[in-house]
């Protein structure tokens, strides 16, 4: 057997520094655009939810929108939705993977969260809505039993 390296003087390729982006290129040319399940994920608005201070919290990424003309919140039978919309800018010669139209979500809220005092705040694209909690009873309640024949 020969035990010989063999050696290329050829440099090897460059790589790009972010393959993503190119994938992602490919992906998009080669799937049609009405695939649904790319409609409803671009839709989808991403959220945390969490409790800060005794309070519910849901903050939801809305960059490009106008919050007095663009979204809707509405709190009924324990449920928060938001609703809005994103309008689209037309360029000439333009590329774009935003996503316009409209958009909603929809999340049970925790109970005991007081939905008369909701409020919501939007700020560098994005919003956080609000619900006061009830407080934790501080001591058990102690529940009598009654002996029944």
């Amino acid at each position: 057997m020969n035990n010989q390296v063999m050696t290329t003087k050829e440099p090897a390729p460059l790589r790009r520094a972010e393959p993503f982006p190119r994938l992602w290129d490919w992906f998009e040319n080669m799937m049609p655009m009405d695939v649904a399940w790319r409609e409803t994920a671009a839709r989808t608005i991403k959220v945390e939810e969490f409790t800060r201070d005794g309070t519910y919290v849901v903050r939801a990424e809305l960059p490009g929108v106008d919050p007095e003309k663009d979204i809707d919140i509405t709190v009924a039978d324990g449920l928060l939705t938001i609703r809005g919309e994103r309008r689209e800018e037309t360029k000439d010669d333009q590329r774009s993977e935003f996503y316009y139209g409209s958009f909603t979500r929809t999340l049970s809220l925790p109970s005991g969260a007081d939905p008369d005092r909701v409020t919501a705040e939007y700020r560098d694209g994005i919003l956080e809505v609000t619900l006061p909690m009830p407080e934790p009873a501080t001591e058990p309640t102690h529940v009598p039993i009654t002996r029944t024949e």
